[in-house]
Parts: C-alpha cells; sequence; structure tokens
C-alpha cells in the first residue's frame, strides 16, 4: 500500500509541519509531495484497463445517481485525461450536457489553463465538440465559441456554483488532497470561495472522484495552508462525506 510507504514517525512530522511551516519545513513538505505523487503514479500505471474501467463506471454512476448531484445546477467539472490516469468524467459531463438540451436547467464550466503560473478558469460550453486538444493534448474549451463569442467565465457568473467536481492524484478521509503540483485548482477554488462570500452565496460543495488506490492512510498526505481540503469523495466503494456541509447536503 502507498500509505506504508510513509513511517510513523516521518508522517507525525509532516503533521506538525503543516499547521506552522517555516522555510526548511516548507522545503521538506514539498519534498514528500514530490516522493508520494511518484508513488500514486506508479500505482495508478498498475491499474489493469479493465479494472480502472470498472472503477470510472462506479465513481460514474454514484455521482449520477446521487442526490445532490441531481439537484445541483449550475457545476464545474474537471474533463479526464486517461494519459494522467484520472477518473473518467466523460458520462457524468455528457448527463449534464444532455440534460441542459432537454430542460435547460443544468449549467456546465469545464477548466482552460491560460499559463503556467497556477492561472486557471472555468468556462461554459453547451456540447462536447465545444472542447478541443491544448498543446498537450488535453481537451479544454477554446476561450470563444463557433460564433466568436467569449465563452462566460464562472468568476464573472451572476449565479453561484452549486458542485465542483475535482481530479487529484490521491486524497485521505479527512479530506486532504494531493493534487499534482501546479496549484491551479487550489488557487481557483481560494477566488472562487473570496469571491462566493464577497457575494454572500453558498459555498459550492468540493467533491473529489478517485480510485480506491488513491485514497490513503489519514496524516500521509502533507499539507500547507494553500492546500484547500474537499467536502466528500467518491470512490468504487461509495461517497465519503467528510466536511459539515456534505454531511448536510449529502444527507447520508
Amino acid at each position: 500500500m502507498i500509505a506504508q510507504c510513509c513511517t510513523r514517525a516521518a508522517c507525525g512530522q509532516l503533521r506538525m509541519s503543516s499547521s506552522t511551516p517555516n522555510h526548511d519545513d516548507l522545503d521538506a513538505i514539498f519534498k514528500q509531495k514530490r516522493l508520494l505523487r511518484t508513488q500514486v503514479r506508479k500505482t495508478l500505471k498498475s491499474i489493469e484497463p479493465s479494472l480502472r474501467s470498472q472503477q470510472d463506471n462506479a465513481v460514474q454512476d454514484l455521482v449520477l445517481g446521487a442526490p445532490w448531484f441531481k439537484s445541483s445546477r449550475r457545476l464545474c467539472a474537471y474533463i479526464s485525461c486517461a494519459a494522467l490516469r484520472e477518473v473518467d468524467t466523460f458520462k457524468i459531463l455528457s448527463e449534464i450536457l444532455q440534460h441542459n438540451v432537454v430542460t435547460g436547467e443544468k449549467k456546465l464550466y469545464v477548466p482552460r489553463v491560460e499559463d503556467k503560473n497556477s492561472h486557471m478558469r472555468m468556462l461554459h460550453i453547451s456540447r462536447i465538440d465545444d472542447l478541443v486538444a491544448n498543446s498537450m493534448d488535453i481537451l479544454e474549451p477554446a476561450p470563444v465559441d463557433s460564433d466568436g463569442n467569449a465563452r462566460e467565465d464562472v468568476m464573472q457568473a451572476n449565479d453561484p456554483v452549486d458542485l465542483f467536481l475535482l481530479p487529484g492524484l490521491a486524497f485521505d478521509r479527512s479530506g486532504r488532497r494531493l493534487g499534482r503540483g501546479g496549484g491551479y485548482y487550489d488557487t481557483f477554488l481560494q477566488n472562487y470561495q473570496d469571491l462566493a462570500k464577497t457575494r454572500n452565496w453558498k459555498q459550492p460543495l468540493l467533491v473529489a472522484l478517485s480510485y480506491s488506490e488513491q485514497i490513503l492512510d489519514e496524516g500521509v498526505i502533507p499539507i500547507t495552508s494553500s492546500d484547500l481540503p474537499v467536502d466528500a469523495l467518491v470512490s468504487p466503494q461509495g461517497v465519503i462525506p467528510i466536511s459539515s456541509a456534505a454531511l448536510n447536503r449529502m444527507d447520508i
């Protein structure tokens, strides 16, 4: 198991350093994150394609059948990339877009990376064809639609987002999330949460999608003050509500 790669002593040091880290502590945390990312990537690479497909379907079916998903009207969701071995989201995205065509009730925003400085936007799309491959062969929305009009940016929207579906490399049951190191999601989510506070909006539910192998023991994932926790996890084994907001809104 990946979680067993950290000794109890090392995990204890990480917990201490994550509360009030100084420069040396931060260097140690970043080093631990790099090592953990390497370990998780190896584990993900070793999952047989048939098993990964089964887990993809199980996670997406759980999301699509959940009342908290069905009741969400405005959603932000990542576009899965097979090369990165992220939990597939295309069934979910297709369901949202098809539902929107029929009822117009759901609105979907998806990420577009703007630069290498953790700057990411979430832009509205209305169909899968709105996505194009970038230089890394990752699908994302073009900044303008087929008519040349700028796509709506969620940060300029008039209504709040109900739900974020998030990727990650690893998670634990206390809500810690290990990203890929770019800081894009943490930066964006912090900015959006600040916007929601300014506008007196209810904070969105942050739900991460995870393979079973990505859920680690508590304390193994080192964190800093800029690492935002998720409200809930969805794995093939079920939905794991973590925060009080998730417990209240998911009613599990």
